[in-house]
């Protein structure tokens, strides 16, 4: 028992703790009786590690695995986790009590000590693409008052750390220093308190899942969960039909109105938090890699650096015929990140209207009356018609003047060609989990800074310090409706800089056999706990 409060950098907790514990490689686990659930989803996600990649498909994996001290209604709001309650002690101290009685797949403890060894892991994650350390960062110590009490100190106000606490998934502090990705896919790491344990995944293929029978919160109905990644569009809902996954995701839109209409099938829909975009390259000390003259000539600059530019290639897209044609009305035309009604939504940015003759003029005005020519990449496995959506963008810009060649690929591929900035154009999306706009503000368009968590997945390198400051500013205010104001301020100047390109937020649609219930989220997580019989 703690007698006095102590105050550990996370390191030393680890260390402390760590000499005495010996981790032993799981058995064969016992298979739990009951139902199984045949799951399809369409985006595979790249780790079971949770702090790998701030990436919507490896969260929705763990969190049948793992748990975080702060959980989330189906509409974003936040509810109690692994901590019972959170208060604010004073102005840079938050204290979270945490719930007693939770116990680790390995019949272990949960107590604070394990979560001051996951804020001390979430930076340090070797070539993580997207780090979670945007949500640590601000933590300057934490402090253990006793087994199931902590503290976290931060380097300023932060108004925003319940919300951040929902998306740091905790692990075990019995896993040693350094714990590696691969130690979590091959499951000796995949330790969590979540009511499911991992029995076996293979990546792009599938996981398998057993229910907890020790967890601690409300039992899943299903005892094994085959947790199928389906990419294809025509072979998940074949799937479905046939009866072989009980469940997908992402339903074609193409197929909704055919699918409402099938019997024995149902359809669940939420309107998300993703937004869909496109990001252009903001460098300055070179020409953009993929952009060139209208007959395909090198250019001794980056034509992308002009607002003008930018602002052609934003209302040469018809984002309404984008929602209606290719969408089938499963999009919400967009000029900013939050939807209609969510905290942080600015009323009065509208979607950049479509505008083809003005674009041809600002062209003009930029120095390229006769156009120019462009490589617009993008995945093609991972948003909602991802390539359709690309293809069509460039069948409109080369209308008002701009050659584009689609590139498409996998969404692993281009996740690194964008790490490596090797993009001129590309297409992207950001869900904003916590149910406010802060994660997408300091990870896309905020100054790219690893020390302090900024610009996570800002490869395009927009830079502005009237926009940071107002970001900065949000995030240690504490009255709500202020902060609302200086985020949707902020918002405005990277809509007038034209920072990135949106297009539109998914609606999220899911489809099951009738007799199932599904309870949809805004965050578009695909998960076994909210699958029930009907």
């Amino acid at each position: 028992m703690f007698v006095t409060p102590r105050i550990l950098p996370a390191m030393l907790v680890l260390a402390a703790f760590t000499a005495a514990t010996t981790f032993q490689p799981p058995q064969a686990l016992a298979q739990p009786a009951g139902p199984t659930l045949e799951m399809g989803l369409a985006a595979p996600p790249n780790s079971v590690d949770p702090h790998y990649y701030t990436l919507t498909p490896n969260i929705a994996l763990g969190n049948h695995v793992f748990e975080a001290l702060v959980d989330r209604s189906p509409e974003g709001k936040p509810l109690p986790g692994l901590a019972e309650s959170w208060q604010a002690i004073d102005e840079t101290t938050w204290e979270f009590r945490l719930r007693r009685g939770v116990k680790w797949h390995n019949g272990q403890d949960f107590t604070a000590e394990d979560v001051a060894y996951t804020i001390d892991r979430v930076p340090t994650v070797v070539n993580s693409p997207g780090s979670y350390a945007l949500y640590t960062k601000p933590i300057a110590r934490v402090e253990i008052v006793d087994p199931h009490t902590v503290r976290f100190h931060t380097h300023a106000v932060d108004p925003l750390m319940v919300a951040d606490m929902s998306q740091v998934m905790i692990i075990w502090h019995g896993l040693g220093p350094n714990p590696s990705t691969g130690d979590f896919n091959n499951g000796r790491n995949a330790i969590g308190t979540g009511p499911f344990r991992l029995e076996s995944y293979q990546s792009g293929n599938r996981a398998v899942f057993l229910r907890n029978e020790d967890y601690w919160g409300s039992k899943p109905h299903w005892a094994r969960v085959n947790y199928r990644f389906i990419p294809n569009d025509g072979a998940r809902v074949a799937a479905l039909q046939a009866g072989d996954v009980q469940i997908i995701d992402a339903v074609p839109t193409s197929d909704i109105a055919r699918i409402r209409k099938e019997p024995h099938i149902a359809i669940s829909e939420a309107t998300s938090l993703r937004s869909i975009y496109l990001r252009t390259d903001f460098r300055s000390d070179a020409p953009s890699p993929y952009v060139f003259g209208p007959n395909g000539e090198k250019l001794d600059r980056n034509p992308l650096l002009d607002h003008r530019v930018r602002e052609a290639l934003s209302i040469a897209i018809n984002r309404q015929g984008i929602a209606d044609r290719i969408m089938s009305g499963a999009a919400v035309p967009t000029g900013q990140f939050m939807p209609p009604g969510t905290y942080g939504y600015a009323p009065d940015i509208k979607p950049p209207p479509y505008d083809p003759a003005r674009a041809k003029a600002l062209l003009a005005e930029a120095g390229f009356p006769n156009g120019l020519t462009i490589q617009l990449n993008a995945s093609n496995d991972r948003y909602v018609n991802d390539a359709q959506i690309a293809q069509t963008i460039g069948q409109m810009w080369s209308r008002v003047g701009v050659k584009t060649q689609v590139d498409t690929v996998p969404f692993a591929v281009n996740a690194q060609r964008s790490a490596r900035r090797d993009f001129s154009v590309t297409l992207g999306g950001w869900s904003n989990s916590t149910g406010e706009p802060s994660s997408g503000l300091r990870g896309l368009l905020g100054t790219r800074d690893v020390s302090r968590g900024w610009g996570t997945v800002n490869q395009a390198g927009y830079s502005s310090a009237e926009y940071d400051r107002l970001v900065e500013q949000g995030l240690v205010t504490v009255d709500d409706e202020k902060r609302e104001q200086l985020w949707q301020q902020a918002v405005r100047v990277a809509v007038r800089d034209v920072a990135w390109i949106p297009l539109h937020t998914q609606v999220n649609v899911w489809a099951m056999r009738d007799n199932l219930k599904h309870t949809p989220r805004a965050d578009e997580m695909t998960r076994a706990m909210d699958v029930a019989p009907r």
